[in-house]
């Protein structure tokens, strides 16, 4: 069911039999900052969920980000815009899949991104389990040369297989170390001694730890430093702490933070060129929904700073 915008609801509760039926990103309304033609910006919804390994649901997670998006206000009072105007963002169908698994589905995710890219989209991708990461970052790293990934989570997801699957969701960051693209993640606290291994030995591979970034006020600008020009961001949900991001497939303690991750983001957003975001691994709670409304602020909140001013 089509949920109206509540600021759009307050100033025009008499005309809402009169919106669109079509649910989408932030319930704009006016077709001039949704339509596709119109919009710099396209939420991608992705909803492939195959290689759960613990809690499932990742699969609602894109349609719930975006349902509750729908409460998000327009207007950004820390950046003091209303983002959408300036880009406006249309939001696609979700892709379907039918019933395509590995690297058939990483295939079809790369062609789905490629053609967003090749109409000079600025590409917002929601996804399900992590392993849809992979085939965006292959057509990204097509378009944009010194491509860095800036991975938020709680896991490192180096293993080079898990369960016997190369494109399990606990491996799609070493599908994307074997491209040859730097990494940096923030966040993590949970992986396996092969994984820790693998860091410590790799050149292109800068972890910052969340027990290490509590004691180390500079982590932020150091992270910074390791970054390319131009960087794609991936958002595990469970890289936030469970106590504001509850709902994800495997919940670590000791996670990121609203504050602490803004003030990464922004600054990363001011000195780089942020070329495009997922966010994904949420898994919609019954009876809650502060996971996907944080989400969606968070994913409003990237776009202003990438096109603030």
């Amino acid at each position: 069911m089509f949920k109206p915008h509540y600021s759009y609801l307050c100033a025009n509760f008499s005309v809402m039999n009169a919106l669109p039926t079509d649910e989408n990103f932030l319930a704009i309304t006016d077709a001039k900052y949704y339509s596709y033609e119109n919009s710099k910006v396209v939420i991608q919804s992705l909803p492939y969920e195959y290689t759960s390994s613990y809690l499932s649901g990742s699969a609602k997670g894109p349609g719930a980000i975006i349902n509750a998006s729908q409460f998000v206000e327009l207007y950004d009072e820390e950046l003091d815009q209303e983002t959408y105007l300036k880009t406006g963002i249309a939001t696609l169908p979700p892709v379907d899949f039918k019933n395509k698994v590995d690297l058939d589905a990483v295939t079809l995710i790369e062609q789905e991104t490629e053609k967003l890219l090749q109409d000079d989209k600025f590409v917002v991708s929601l996804g399900a389990e992590h392993t849809v990461t992979f085939g965006i970052v292959r057509a990204f790293a097509r378009k944009y040369s010194d491509l860095t990934i800036l991975q938020l989570d709680a896991h490192s997801d180096l293993r080079h297989s898990y369960h016997d699957n190369l494109y399990s969701h606990a491996s799609v960051m070493a599908r994307i170390n074997e491209i040859g693209l730097t990494i940096c993640q923030a966040g993590i606290r949970a992986q396996c001694i092969e994984e820790a291994a693998l860091i410590k030995n790799s050149k292109n591979i800068h972890t910052f730890y969340a027990h290490q970034i509590r004691t180390n006020p500079l982590w932020i600008p150091e992270l910074v430093d390791r970054l390319g020009n131009n960087v794609y961001i991936t958002i595990d949900a469970d890289g936030f702490d469970p106590s504001i991001m509850p709902a994800v497939g495997t919940a670590e303690p000791n996670g990121l933070f609203w504050n602490e991750t803004l003030d990464l983001l922004r600054k990363v957003c001011a000195e780089r060129n942020v070329v495009g975001f997922d966010i994904v691994e949420c898994a919609p709670m019954e009876g809650s929904t502060l996971s996907e409304y944080t989400l969606a602020k968070l994913a409003y909140r990237i776009l202003g700073y990438v096109f603030k001013g």
